[in-house]
């Protein structure tokens, strides 16, 4: 008998309202404003056929950044974390190693896309904090929008041996149709070596109640062709994809929207590309 690939969601979040803020949520009531928790999400990753999944920060704060690896230690299917530190505090080199003493630390995130300067990513505080999270061998989540992706190729080449992921496929404007200048700025970031990107997010950055597949394809395709299979893995982003859709529905659009697949493809899409690049 042949053993079944390893699936892996590579990017997913827990949240606590009544414990934490979270400043990117809409104001009033949500589908997003309530607790999201292991609990919540096990039977849906049971009926996708889902095995381990990548927590990663939905808050910037090292109070949450402690309250997703107690999560992820007493979670089974939660394999590694992608958590928040202050990249840019001199203080950065024992944050880090004090989260490393937990388990499960894989990598580290900045929403880059939320915060107020645009060119963050490039500054000399930022480089430095980058190079500390390079030497203790953790991997990089990119939260960018098509403004930031100028930054990708620069960060890369003053912190080469920085493992790099780009998040929700750099956010493209899905909803309006526009591909460019997304298009080339993606080629420029796929020609750095080892960097991956996670065919995540997508719906949300659609129309959320008349969204359909052909509307992802053409974005999809692109990574496809300018990463390779190789450097590619699923995300559900869930529970952010509810503003649009199911979890069932993200997964589904995501290998519907990359199409055929080999065999061996498709377990590094849905897993192993995920497993080797954070060293689950």
């Amino acid at each position: 008998m042949t053993e079944e690939p390893h699936t892996v969601d590579s990017h997913h979040h827990f949240w606590d309202v009544s414990r934490l803020e979270y400043p990117w949520m809409p104001p009033g009531p949500s589908v997003v404003r309530r607790n999201y928790l292991p609990n919540d999400l096990e039977p849906l990753l049971d009926e996708a056929g889902i095995q381990e999944t990548v927590l990663v920060q939905a808050q910037q704060s090292l109070e949450e950044a402690n309250f997703l690896l107690d999560i992820a230690e007493s979670t089974d299917f939660v394999a590694g974390v992608v958590a928040w530190v202050d990249i840019q505090s001199p203080s950065v080199g024992r944050d880090l190693d004090a989260l490393m003493q937990r388990n499960k630390l894989v990598g580290i995130r900045h929403q880059v896309e939320d915060d107020p300067d645009d060119d963050w990513l490039v500054r000399d505080n930022t480089i430095r904090g980058l190079r500390e999270i390079a030497a203790r061998d953790l991997a990089y989540d990119m939260l960018v929008r098509p403004p930031h992706m100028k930054h990708v190729p620069i960060v890369a080449d003053k912190v080469p041996d920085l493992r790099l992921v780009i998040d929700h496929i750099a956010k493209p404007f899905i909803k309006d149709q526009v591909i460019s200048p997304w298009d080339s700025l993606m080629n420029d970031i796929a020609d750095i070596p080892g960097i991956h990107c996670k065919v995540s997010g997508m719906v949300t950055e659609a129309d959320h109640s008349n969204w359909k597949v052909a509307d992802l394809i053409p974005y999809v395709s692109h990574v496809r062709e300018v990463f390779g299979m190789e450097r590619l893995m699923f995300g559900s982003d869930w529970p952010v994809c509810l503003f649009a859709a199911s979890y069932r529905e993200v997964l589904n659009a995501a290998i519907e929207a990359i199409g055929p697949m080999t065999a061996e493809e498709r377990a590094g899409f849905m897993g192993g590309n995920a497993t080797k690049f954070y060293k689950l």
